[in-house]
């Protein structure tokens, strides 16, 4: 059986982690190499970062934070945010990072994705979705039927440009297309519930999680351990990304993975180092389960 993963996302900003709600009210949140470095001493499985204003501002890529990134951190990280072809992900690759996210121009050039799977391996190929609830269109009740002004099947909408632009893509459809031309992994987030602290929208990670056949991130207003268990168990994800839960000292990664085995989600256990003993955090995988999705730093670029 599969680990799932619990994944710290550091959206970065003029070099800060930042933390906004609905993808604004943007409020400062550290440093992005030292709040990585403590999360992988604290257990985190894998990590993400996302320079949210590159799209948009057509900013230079992250390779010097990689780099920096790489000397102090031993887990699988992810970077993105205004990679725009082979090139840049190939920099990224061989800066440090195991993974890189395409999102804008994996939508206006659907084929980077085949070609940086095939250049590189699925396995590096995570890509984001940031999708928008169509009005409209009501959610789920308990019970599974469809509440809302206009029964039917939900629908979300694909946003480019750090969630500026509407494409008027379906994310369901996108996500198929996107799986068949190689992408490796997946990193959903919906943008109606980004920084509220209400839970992911589990109707549309469910929605994704059934359409394809790799592994799915949930990303999007976890503010609950239990938030983690729904995105895991009833949203069928894979791993679970959050953020504001964590960058301020709210919980540790510890607590959430006890929360989560309680619950019977097969995680992989923290084994803390004894206090003053100058030696990193562990984190023991028992016999039978290894992580969903885990990138190898060991590959080379080609």
């Amino acid at each position: 059986m599969l680990t799932r993963r619990i994944i710290p996302c550091l959206d970065v900003r003029d070099g800060r982690v930042v933390k906004g709600v609905n993808f604004v009210g943007i409020r400062d949140a550290g440093d992005p190499v030292e709040l990585a470095a403590r999360y992988d001493r604290e257990g985190a499985d894998e990590l993400i970062f996302l320079d949210i204003t590159a799209s948009h501002e057509r900013r230079a890529i992250m390779a010097r934070l990689a780099a920096r990134c790489a000397e102090q951190v031993f887990i699988p990280f992810t970077i993105g945010g205004g990679l725009a072809d082979e090139d840049d992900v190939r920099a990224i690759l061989a800066a440090g990072a195991d993974k890189v996210t395409l999102n804008t121009a994996a939508v206006q050039r659907p084929g980077l994705i085949e070609r940086c799977a095939a250049r590189f391996g699925s396995q590096c190929v995570v890509v984001a979705i940031d999708a928008r609830r169509v009005p409209g269109r009501g959610e789920e009740d308990a019970s599974g039927a469809e509440s809302g002004p206009t029964p039917g099947r939900a629908r979300w909408e694909v946003y480019v440009h750090g969630g500026r632009t509407a494409t008027g893509l379906d994310a369901e459809a996108w996500a198929v297309r996107a799986a068949e031309a190689g992408a490796g992994e997946f990193m959903l987030t919906s943008m109606d519930r980004d920084g509220t602290l209400d839970g992911y929208d589990l109707e549309l990670t469910r929605a994704i999680a059934r359409a394809v056949d790799v592994p799915v991130i949930a990303s999007g207003g976890v503010g609950t351990f239990e938030h983690l268990a729904d995105g895991l168990l009833e949203g069928e994800a894979d791993a679970v990304l959050a953020a504001s839960i964590f960058h301020y000292g709210r919980h540790s990664i510890a607590e959430a993975k006890a929360y989560l085995a309680a619950r019977g989600v097969p995680v992989r256990p923290v084994c803390l180092a004894p206090a003053g003993s100058g030696l990193a955090e562990e984190a023991a995988t028992p016999a039978g389960f290894e992580p969903a999705g885990a990138g190898s730093r060991e590959e080379p670029v080609p």
